[in-house]
């Protein structure tokens, strides 16, 4: 069974590895909507401060919505999709291994560019480690509950945007407990609290949107 999971991984490794213009396209929509704020809004410190904990989370957020879409549509068109439910190895696991590739390669570019960004809004180093903390928790949320809602609407028409529809007001915990810790730290109030938080909605999102995912495939499958 460990070795369906690690397959469907590699699998969709090796798929974004030629596809490279996919996670380029999320990575530059994040930089560039995090850019245009600071054009925007002006250069004073105390407002970027006050605006980028938010600003760089919700880019985040939707940049990991711009690839959800083909998450399961690609292997669906070509009949593979099929061929993995149908096998003997748990669909739980193939969701497991397809939302941990999203991440590898749609969250890591994240975490390792939000330091570079955060500077733009003259956050603290200390600021700065608690973003990247709070991404490194955050983003895997994005990934399984995006896998979640990709799974449910397969297949349908305007996917897309039922898609967005629906996943977008399951991504405001980790929204509010994200940017509430960066903000914890520059208040002075620490950020363990929103942490934790973030942190019991990953196990909480862990333990149910893979569950809730391979149901909706094999019912999409039908």
């Amino acid at each position: 069974m460990g070795l369906f999971f690690w397959s469907v991984l590699l699998r969709d490794l090796t798929l974004a590895a030629r596809r490279r213009s996919d996670w380029l396209t999320a990575l530059f929509f994040f930089v560039m909507v995090t850019s245009l704020f600071p054009l925007g809004v002006g250069p004073e410190p105390e407002l970027l401060q006050r605006i980028g904990p938010g600003v760089l989370w919700v880019a985040a957020t939707l940049a990991s919505l711009l690839s959800l879409s083909r998450l399961f549509e690609d292997d669906h068109r070509d009949g593979s999709l099929e061929q993995m439910v149908l096998s003997p190895a748990s669909t739980v696991l193939l969701v497991l291994g397809k939302a941990m590739a999203h991440w590898l390669v749609y969250g890591i570019p994240l975490l390792l560019i939000a330091p570079v960004l955060g500077i733009q809004f003259n956050l603290s180093w200390d600021a700065i480690g608690v973003l990247v903390f709070s991404l490194l928790l955050g983003t895997p949320i994005l990934s399984l509950l995006g896998a979640a809602g990709a799974a449910l609407t397969l297949g349908l028409r305007g996917g897309g945007v039922l898609l967005t529809l629906l996943i977008l007001p399951l991504y405001t915990p980790a929204l509010i407990f994200g940017a509430g810790a960066v903000d914890g730290v520059m208040a002075g109030t620490g950020a363990e609290a929103h942490l934790s938080l973030l942190g019991a909605f990953l196990l909480v999102s862990f333990l149910v949107a893979p569950w809730i995912a391979a149901a909706s495939l094999k019912v999409s499958l039908e």
